[in-house]
């Protein structure tokens, strides 16, 4: 047997696993930064979802205002329509009255 060999190669190969594989220390380690970014992660979802409530609000909130100028809007409008229809219907009887033409 060559100089450069050890004993017995299981053995050998079997303490080069040991020394690369996790100590108990290192799952301890890895568990509290899993638990750490798990904190992480429901803290930002949870302000995702305060975030999406206010703008959902704020939209919600646009939209009403949005509505309530269209119906003032209309209102303001069918009103304007309403007092030239009955402007145009007062002329016509004054015309009719005064016999003029409506030409």
């Amino acid at each position: 047997m060559p100089d450069s060999q050890p004993e017995n190669v299981v053995l050998q190969i079997l303490r080069d696993m040991r020394a690369e594989m996790a100590t108990k220390d290192d799952i301890a380690d890895l568990r509290s930064e899993m638990h750490s970014l798990r904190a992480d992660v429901a803290s930002d979802i949870h302000t995702l979802d305060n975030k999406i409530d206010v703008t959902r609000k704020e939209l919600s909130e646009q939209i009403v205002g949005l509505r309530r100028a269209v119906v003032e809007y209309h209102s303001a409008v069918i009103g304007h329509g309403n007092i030239i229809a009955d402007l145009e219907a007062r002329v016509r009887r004054v015309e009719q009255r005064l016999g003029l033409d409506e030409h």
